[in-house]
């Protein structure tokens, strides 16, 4: 199959049942992704790998800045090759492989909220509870509210580009971000969840579901990842 053979009309322009199954396919890849996201996450705690991640990068600024860049690179791949709807075995892997990367990233914050600070199962329990039920809220204000929030995307796009720019700053020159800065991020990632909402029903394409979830999870796990590093700093 071709391009020229898809159907890429947008899904709101299709009828209520493949939209419905559009949108429950776009959140069982999501919930997929999240699970996969917990199940390599929790082999690197209980292996060294965590504790070998956390050492590299603990007081050392220049070994973040690689992990993030390296990051930075895989998610641009993963998107790019999620976007191929002619390949669904690419899709998959790459967002699984999002997972997987995301898992790394976590795996130094995750060792030292669970093996240094006290209260480490709470601390992640309650980030994940305060993660969900934002995350359910915007999601149903983006799937009810007529108004076209199109007008977000400028502000999720560069909201993030100055984000990144902040955060390698910090790392280069050693100062901390501080709760405002966890705070805003978490907005961000709030509106960049209403946005995307919106956007996979009046964007994409019924062969795009995978590439829906794969949005979708990061703006969670940006959040996840924020709201875990305010809690973690009582």
């Amino acid at each position: 199959m071709s391009h020229a053979e898809l159907d890429l009309r947008p899904v709101a322009a299709l009828d209520d049942d493949t939209r419905g199954d559009f949108v429950v396919r776009v959140y069982q890849h999501l919930m997929a992704a999240i699970l996969v996201f917990v199940g390599i996450e929790a082999i690197f705690l209980n292996t060294p790998v965590a504790e070998k991640v956390y050492d590299l990068v603990n007081g050392s600024g220049a070994t973040w800045l690689i992990i993030l860049g390296g990051f930075m690179v895989g998610q641009w791949i993963v998107a790019n090759a999620a976007a191929d709807l002619l390949n669904p075995s690419k899709q998959y892997a790459a967002l699984f492989g999002s997972a997987a990367l995301y898992a790394l990233l976590f795996a130094p914050m995750l060792h030292h909220v669970f093996r240094v600070t006290d209260n480490g199962g709470t601390t992640v329990t309650a980030a994940a509870l305060i993660t969900a039920v934002a995350f359910s809220g915007l999601t149903v204000i983006g799937f009810i509210t007529r108004k076209d929030l199109s007008f977000l995307r400028p502000i999720v796009m560069y909201g993030f580009v100055v984000a990144l720019v902040i955060i390698v700053a910090a790392v280069a020159f050693g100062f901390s971000l501080g709760v405002w800065f966890s705070i805003a991020m978490i907005a961000l990632s709030g509106v960049a969840i209403l946005y995307q909402t919106q956007t996979i029903i009046r964007k994409y394409p019924a062969q795009a579901h995978v590439a829906a979830a794969l949005g979708l999870f990061s703006s969670v796990m940006t959040m996840f990842w924020y709201v875990l590093s305010l809690l973690s700093r009582r």
